[in-house]
């Protein structure tokens, strides 16, 4: 279970360091005092922002760096395939995954989810140009 510092929580709570301060000496914010310092659960503040609890358990780290963070535009099963098209910005990735994986990730049009790439190889192109 990860703790949090006052700053941290802060940070996640956006809300000055004296205000978590404030929250936590008046059990408004649930925190542990050691010493001098407030700790916070992370688990237990992201759950007061109403975010789902992060599970340790089954968490991976990749390797790929190159993450990029979008709304799932469309939806598309065919057979035992899923067409995802996620909006970055104003451009659209198209991923085409295992309908297993998609039904596994219970994703849905509106969800907020993120392309994973990772390629020993790129190739840059033009058109139009005579040698």
């Amino acid at each position: 279970m990860k703790t949090l510092s006052s700053e941290e929580a802060a940070g996640l709570l956006h809300l000055n360091v004296k205000q978590v301060q404030n929250l936590a000496r008046a059990g408004r914010l649930p925190a542990v005092r050691v010493g001098r310092k407030w700790l916070f659960h992370q688990d237990q503040i992201e759950k007061l922002l109403g975010r789902p609890a992060r599970s340790q358990q089954g968490s991976i780290e990749i390797s790929a760096r190159n993450r990029l963070r979008g709304t799932i535009a469309n939806l598309r099963f065919d057979g035992l395939m899923a067409e995802v098209v996620l909006r970055v910005g104003d451009q659209e990735l198209v991923a085409v995954i295992t309908r297993s994986s998609a039904e596994r990730l219970g994703l849905r049009v509106g969800d907020e989810a993120f392309a994973v790439m990772k390629s020993t190889e790129v190739m840059v192109g033009r058109e139009g140009r005579d040698g």
